[in-house]
């Protein structure tokens, strides 16, 4: 294996962790802020860029990591190594309410192209790059869709989904998705952005102007929950935000504020 070979184990039901453990010498890779804890063997360092290149220079580091930027993510990413002498853990936490999914990447033939947001850390040696789509229309509208990771390696690389995941098998079938569902897809399959049917269900349809549309053999993951949702229903309801200050099924409303604590 080129990668570092980790164990782990994922606790919760909704809002999980991961404890991986490192044998001495071991590193893995995470997202800038998404560790929850690690045990005093454990040292970490923020470096630029994911590690599976130790050789490469300064300007290609630079220009990876400036790739990483564009993304929306941070320049840095954080390398934690197990410095003692005997297995140590260190646990990374899901950013929302949803699942934490292993993925062996060696099973699924090396390359996963997953949202921007889901990735949580993998282990040393795994490749992290952005992937921009070939059809320029994803570039104008696929919102939450358009800007991809593309995660390349043999070990295991874990990714975050909201709310329930499911799994979806293509076998030269086409699937059509909102693109703020998809979560990740295996690298034998082609992607792209298509209208959402004719103007009348665009504009009023609800479901945006645009939908991902996926093609070809291998495995899709989905999540029913993406937090751009999750964000928009509590902004909707934030009065701070301009939203409303009624509880569902509160016959009071506003009312019962003039009683309460603040």
């Amino acid at each position: 294996m080129q990668c570092h070979e980790v164990d782990y184990e994922i606790f919760g039901s909704d809002l999980q962790i991961v404890e991986i453990v490192l044998d001495p010498g071991e590193t893995i890779v995470a997202e800038a802020g998404s560790m929850n804890y690690m045990e005093e063997g454990i040292g970490f360092e923020a470096r630029m860029g994911d590690g599976s290149k130790p050789n490469a220079g300064f300007l290609g580091k630079l220009f990876k990591a400036g790739k990483r930027v564009l993304s929306g993510e941070s320049l840095f990413m954080t390398h934690f190594t197990n410095e003692g002498h005997r297995e140590q853990r260190v646990a990374f936490a899901a950013p929302y309410p949803g699942k934490i999914i292993a993925i062996d990447m060696n099973k699924i033939g090396g390359e996963l192209t997953c949202q921007k947001d889901s990735f949580l850390c993998a282990a040393l040696g795994t490749e992290v790059t952005m992937a921009f789509n070939k059809r320029l229309g994803a570039g104008f509208f696929g919102g939450e869709g358009f800007i991809l990771q593309k995660l390349r390696g043999d070990g295991i690389a874990f990714v975050h989904a909201g709310g329930t995941v499911t799994k979806k098998k293509l076998n030269g079938e086409t699937l059509r998705v909102d693109t703020g569902c998809i979560v990740a897809f295996t690298g034998s399959i082609d992607y792209s952005i298509e209208r959402a049917g004719n103007l009348k269900s665009m504009v009023l349809g609800g479901e945006g102007l645009f939908l991902a549309t996926l093609r070809g053999h291998g495995t899709v993951l989905l999540q029913s929950l993406p937090f751009s949702r999750l964000a928009d229903r509590i902004l909707a309801h934030a009065p701070s935000a301009g939203g409303s200050s009624v509880g569902e099924g509160s016959v009071l409303g506003g009312l019962g504020d003039m009683f309460g604590d603040s």
